[in-house]
């Protein structure tokens, strides 16, 4: 069985969709955010870090975007992304691994300002430039959206799943509908998508008031 070590409001969310949708069981295990970690939880997760996924032979494998490219792999009949050969395979891993590189270290910096300056001073500059990069970094998936019902391939991917989670963490939640509205078209259809709701019950990545 899978064990996966997450916390709400994590990475985490876009790793319980994909074992949802897969339809494998999984131990979940929240967590506590703290600068004192359990040593055997840093055993696992060398930077303190969810969400975690432990196999079922006992390896743990970090990083979410690799975590749901895994999961594609092990559970292909559960269409979490392209096949493997299949032409849209190619901007699956393309996306997936923009996101994780260039989105991702942005809202991290945006988040954890204090651990990219060693100047006390220098925190709201880190702010600045983490959501300068962010909102240059989404306007380049959303305009790879445009005229696309989805990301990657003809139906909903983790690629989708793992956008919106994103998205969801921008500090200005209104600037990202209106900016990036094709960003905004797919984020509204898996707002109503059901396991996305049940998901955010639990994690409130966005107000459960938006539309």
């Amino acid at each position: 069985m899978y064990k996966l070590y997450t916390r709400p409001g994590s990475g985490g969310f876009v790793v319980e969709a994909a074992l949802a949708l897969a339809n494998v069981p999984f131990e979940q295990i929240d967590v506590p955010k703290t600068d004192r970690p359990d040593p055997a939880f840093l055993d696992i997760s060398p930077l303190n870090q969810v969400p975690v996924l432990t196999l079922p032979d006992g390896r743990s494998i970090t990083e979410s975007a690799a975590i749901c490219i895994l999961l594609a792999e092990r559970h292909p009949d559960a269409g979490l992304a392209p096949a493997v050969g299949a032409p849209a395979r190619a901007e699956f891993l393309r996306w997936m691994a923009f996101m994780s590189s260039v989105l991702y270290p942005a809202i991290l910096r945006l988040y954890y300002a204090h651990r990219y300056t060693a100047d006390a001073d220098g925190t709201k500059a880190v702010k600045q430039a983490a959501v300068a990069e962010m909102d240059r970094g989404f306007a380049v998936v959303d305009a790879a959206l445009k005229g696309r019902d989805w990301l990657v391939g003809e139906a909903m991917s983790l690629a989708d799943i793992y956008l919106v989670m994103l998205v969801a963490w921008h500090p200005d939640i209104e600037h990202a509908r209106t900016a990036w509205p094709n960003i905004e078209r797919l984020w509204a259809k898996l707002r109503g998508h059901p396991l996305m709701k049940t998901l955010n019950t639990s994690h409130e990545m966005w107000p459960g008031s938006l539309p």
